[in-house]
């Protein structure tokens, strides 16, 4: 015969489905909310984070990548002055308008990067090649908005600003955060699509020599080159991330319905517990008359509690790994690494063992003598 605790569990299959149902639902939901929450931070701060850069130099109160501000190109000539700066490279990101073969057009953001250097290169490319940017008016964008921009295939040819553009090979997963795809091409191509001036940039990224102090090559560039900032890559990419996940609001939103979830799936399976503690009251009479400590029947409870959580846990990521994988094709990827998988093992099995303290309480207020009763 099963333990008690598997006999009480089972022996209701209507409620142990409802059980499960909730712990389901509630791993699901925080799952979605939290996978996208990684997915949309990841998004945000795509392009700084592959740049390949240590420092970023913008104009003055520049707030996130999306807002650069114009400034001379001369000082790149001052930026490679400095000791300790191996590369430094003008970058374009900037907003434009893009022409399908349709009439209508798109907001698309132009990365403009030099095609024969390291820093800022379109990465996991399933079509074409980065050195084909050097044909004339050629751009490269991600799969994933081939339907949106009205693209077929490599080769054909749209308007970006006004000017000609030749789609030569697409990339996979490189999501914007805002509906505005990334297009790269060439630094002169991006001057030309976002009618930037010839002599300007909207950005300066540098990579720092072996060995070389990067604070320290931050406060040079800080002190000889002006009126502009100088930012650590990963301090840039958080500046950007904090932007559109907090002062938007958008991130704040995902987190309050990842709460909700925890507090559904608590309540379902608190209250599912609890029934089951109820309609086996005098049971655990029984045991308290028959002497048997309080321990123990708490170890019942909380047995039931982890049994229903693993069994919860593993139809939710069963679910949830669907789920997933679905949305790697939509606009908004949810991602779910292994240490999100690992960590919502436990807070499930923390929310199922929290649910089942309201059912203790109610067994330790039993009177053995009841089940003398009528």
């Amino acid at each position: 015969m099963p333990p008690l605790a598997q006999r009480n569990l089972f022996h209701d299959k209507v409620r142990l489905t409802v059980t499960l149902t909730g712990i389901v639902f509630s791993v699901v939901l925080i799952v979605v909310q939290l996978g996208l929450f990684l997915g949309f931070t990841t998004a945000t701060s795509n392009l700084i984070d592959h740049s390949g850069a240590d420092l970023w130099i913008t104009s003055k109160n520049v707030p996130y990548v999306e807002q650069g501000v114009a400034f001379s190109e001369r000082k790149l000539n001052q930026v490679r002055a400095v000791p300790g700066v191996a590369d430094a490279q003008k970058l374009i990101a900037r907003w434009t308008q893009w022409k399908r073969h349709d009439g209508g057009q798109d907001s698309v953001q132009i990365v403009g990067i030099n095609v024969d250097d390291t820093l800022e290169r379109p990465w996991n490319l399933v079509q074409g090649r980065v050195e084909d940017l050097k044909s004339p008016d050629a751009v490269i964008l991600d799969e994933l908005y081939k339907q949106k921009l009205g693209v077929t295939a490599v080769g054909e040819v749209f308007e970006i600003g006004g000017h000609r553009a030749r789609v030569v090979g697409f990339t996979h997963g490189i999501r914007s955060f805002t509906t505005s795809p990334y297009v790269f091409t060439t630094f002169k191509n991006a001057q030309n699509y976002t009618s930037l001036r010839e002599d300007q940039t909207m950005f300066i990224l540098v990579k720092v020599a072996p060995g070389a102090s990067l604070e320290q090559v931050r406060r040079d560039l800080l002190n000889n080159v002006k009126d502009v900032e100088v930012f650590k890559t990963s301090e840039f990419s958080r500046m950007t991330t904090f932007y559109w996940m907090f002062t938007t609001g958008a991130g704040v939103a995902v987190l309050i319905a990842a709460v909700l979830g925890l507090v559904v799936g608590f309540v379902v399976v608190a209250q599912t517990i609890y029934a089951t503690t109820v309609d086996h009251i005098r049971e655990y009479g029984t045991l308290k008359a028959m002497g048997a400590p309080n321990s123990y029947v708490y170890k019942v409870i909380m047995k039931q509690a982890a049994i229903a959580a693993v069994m919860g846990y593993v139809l939710g990521m069963i679910v949830s790994v669907f789920v997933v994988n679905g949305s790697q094709k939509g606009g908004a990827a949810i991602l779910m690494p292994p240490s999100m998988a690992v960590g919502m093992f436990f807070l499930t099995l923390l929310m199922c063992v929290g649910a089942a303290l309201v059912s203790i309480n109610k067994v330790t207020r039993i009177d053995p003598a009841m089940v003398f009763k009528g």
